[in-house]
């Protein structure tokens, strides 16, 4: 898997893929109606392993909200308790804009820590199967100045062109080799993104995800901060294809708002954004 070929993968890119999973005809389709979280469902992490999880939307101490901030609706996660807002649909071969600003608030054991939410993807399965309050997906990582990372959820596997920094962490590097990010392995589930394109604490980032058959992109305000290729996931120990699912807002400890969640079908990659 380390050895592959970029530039054949890079050909992937422009080539037209057709097929649009669980969407409206519409070319452009809100996820967020700006008045409640009809088309979502909220999922609230139980306490331990042995006490039963509360069940999906059972969420009395209102962990997803509506609210309005700065003149326009949003959807507010406070942290409290672990958990997941995830869509009904799965979608397959799109473009993802989602805007978020960091809140306030955290819970106690984030009193010293980053800020930490995400944008998982391709969320298939269960509820509950990573911290007992995620989906197996792919990571778009939401965290104070590490906005774009990697992170594998749940047996979540790409391969992503890196290499490693002076703090033995391994970043993206477009002209990097190809290396497969994979939990339980000497390099792990984690990538750094590069460059740093977030925006300072308390405002609005917008963030915009592409996913092409089993390829991806991960924009931070306009900027590509990386390219991950040949999603797959560990199924019943063996390698399978990762390439559409369900997209889930994470609360893990720490209040940040979303809005203006839009997605669109794609049929190829921008010309602006693919690799030449």
């Amino acid at each position: 898997m380390t050895n592959r070929n970029l530039a054949s993968t890079s050909i992937f890119w422009v080539m037209a893929v057709s097929a649009w999973w669980g969407c409206s005809s519409k070319q452009n389709q809100d996820l967020f109606n700006g008045k409640d979280l009809q088309g979502w469902d909220a999922y609230i992490a139980s306490a331990a392993d042995s006490i039963p999880p509360p069940g999906l939307n059972n969420d009395p101490q209102h962990v997803f909200s509506v609210v309005t901030l700065d003149g326009a609706p949003a959807i507010r996660v406070s942290g409290e308790f672990y958990g997941g807002l995830s869509t009904l649909q799965e979608f397959q071969n799109y473009h993802l804009t989602i805007q978020f600003k960091w809140g306030v608030a955290k819970i106690p054991s984030f009193q010293n820590r980053k800020r930490d939410s995400g944008v998982l993807y391709h969320a298939v399965g269960p509820h509950g199967v990573d911290a007992r309050a995620w989906m197996r997906s792919q990571e778009f990582q939401i965290q104070e100045g590490d906005c774009g990372d990697y992170w594998g959820v749940a047996g979540a596997i790409f391969d992503i062109p890196a290499e490693k920094n002076e703090k033995d962490q391994y970043v993206y590097n477009p002209k990097g080799a190809l290396l497969t990010f994979k939990d339980k392995t000497d390099i792990g589930r984690r990538c750094i993104k590069n460059p740093d394109a977030e925006k300072p604490t308390g405002e609005w980032n917008t963030i915009e995800l592409y996913c092409l058959g089993d390829s991806s992109i991960h924009i931070m305000n306009g900027v590509v901060v990386m390219r991950l290729y040949h999603s797959r996931q560990v199924d019943n120990g063996s390698e399978t294809r990762l390439q559409k699912g369900k997209i889930q807002l994470q609360s893990e400890g720490c209040e940040v708002y979303y809005r203006a969640l839009a997605v669109e079908p794609i049929t190829a990659i921008p010309a602006n954004l693919q690799l030449h």
